[in-house]
């Protein structure tokens, strides 16, 4: 990007379009704090977040909660759709109180301490393997419930489960394409106004939609997004979106959505 955005008197994303991919109902935060920054925030959601088609076991589960050691959420989607479960089955947050509870990042940990839940385990990097390498000297012999997405990589049940843990894996909600993205999305791309200079990608899932929403194969997309960054929120969105054929220009240090915007704005003085 030629545009030098870190002029004296501005705010160092001044005249910078940056389209966040986010959920919509989770874009708010990101766009806000780089709206702060002097960004113009674009957004179309490239996720969309849905209750699963059944919510049997993870009912079963809430319904077992005794006979667990452990309790692992990966996202703050996660926490919500168990919460709001929890209270479906008028379960409190005393049905926890046995469990140990780890977080995959701050974001998890937040959303879990607004309802009432003690964290005890956040890894130091925000990602799976770094959740195993937390927990699997800790649960040897013990009961593990993950609640996830209804797709998600498998790092952590098999690593655990190597570690000698019976590991339950329970849906609670699964991510889409939104299909009215598609339009403005193509859109955006094409109107020189409104092209972004940057899009960023928060999770694998973001990034296999974009490219679903382009609708062409990676080969042609390269076409379509010359000249524009990609930022990253970790190394397993980024792995993501090279498997895509996409080049990762921006990748965030610190694998949180602050990080993301640090990562961003540090690409863009230079």
């Amino acid at each position: 990007m030629s545009k030098k955005v870190n002029r004296p008197g501005s705010e160092p994303l001044t005249e910078v379009r940056i389209l966040v991919g986010r959920a919509r109902h989770q874009a708010g935060a990101l766009s806000a704090e780089l709206r702060k920054l002097g960004a113009s925030v674009i957004e179309i959601p490239f996720i969309e977040i849905r209750k699963p088609r059944s919510f049997r076991s993870l009912d079963v589960a809430l319904k077992n909660l005794a006979i667990y050691d452990w309790l692992i959420l990966t996202s703050a989607n996660g926490v919500e759709a168990m919460w709001e479960r929890m209270e479906k089955k008028r379960l409190r947050n005393s049905a926890l109180n046995d469990l140990s509870i780890a977080a995959i990042g701050p974001a998890t940990k937040k959303a879990i301490e607004q309802r009432g839940g003690k964290v005890d385990v956040v890894p130091k990097e925000y990602i799976a393997e770094s959740v195993v390498r937390s927990l699997k000297r800790k649960v040897k012999g013990k009961r593990v419930l993950l609640v996830r997405a209804k797709v998600a990589r498998d790092v952590i049940p098999h690593e655990l489960r190597k570690a000698g843990a019976h590991v339950d894996v329970v849906e609670a909600y699964e991510t889409v394409v939104p299909q009215t993205s598609r339009t403005r999305l193509r859109a955006a791309l094409k109107n020189p106004k409104r092209r972004p200079h940057v899009v960023t990608f928060t999770s694998s899932s973001t990034a296999k939609n974009f490219v679903e929403l382009l609708g062409t194969r990676s080969s042609s997309n390269k076409g379509t997004l010359t000249g524009i960054q990609m930022a990253s929120i970790g190394p397993v969105t980024s792995s993501t979106l090279r498997e895509l054929g996409l080049q990762v220009d921006i990748s965030a240090k610190e694998f949180t959505i602050p990080g993301l915007i640090k990562a961003i704005i540090a690409a863009l003085r230079h």
